[in-house]
């Protein structure tokens, strides 16, 4: 158990240090560096310890990326910086890159390396297996980030009375 919590702690931490990677090569604000990291570490911890419960990756996504949506408010509030400051590096570390690789991996086998048809047959069924996983966790990462702004941005805008 402890060496459980040790190792989603261990990736999580990675997880938002590759948040932060991202946060610099998008040339965030300085003061914003430390709630990015804290972002992408929350969010990996979430998706991972789903994922250690067996809940599936589309919705452990879904929900990590809904975590840092719903955050990403008050944070840029309280530094003074648009919420996509936070949200969009603390997701991209959640972005399914096996997947894409193994659709990829698929595809070359199926077009190029084997004219066997029982294994074209499995190369096509990983080529659906895999892009699908890929294009639905997109998707969910995608609605999981944006919904929360597009649905709380009425209560974030500062009011002015003239």
């Amino acid at each position: 158990m402890i060496t459980t919590l040790l190792e989603l702690l261990e990736v999580s931490a990675w997880a938002g240090i590759a948040a932060v990677g991202f946060g610099i090569l998008f040339n965030i604000p300085r003061k914003a560096i430390f709630t990015v990291f804290l972002l992408g570490f929350g969010a990996g911890f979430i998706k991972f310890i789903l994922l250690h419960f067996d809940i599936n990756i589309i919705l452990a996504s879904f929900i990590a990326a809904s975590f840092v949506g719903i955050l990403s408010l008050p944070l840029a509030h309280g530094i003074h910086q648009p919420p996509v400051v936070f949200s969009i590096p603390a997701v991209i570390p959640m972005i399914p890159g096996y997947f894409a690789y193994e659709t990829v991996l698929s595809i070359m086998s199926f077009t190029f390396l084997d004219k066997n048809d029982s294994k074209r047959i499995v190369f096509m069924e990983d080529i659906f297996s895999n892009g699908f996983t890929m294009l639905f966790i997109l998707i969910s990462l995608t609605i999981g980030v944006s919904l929360p702004l597009l649905l709380l941005r009425k209560h974030t805008v500062k009011r002015t009375d003239n």
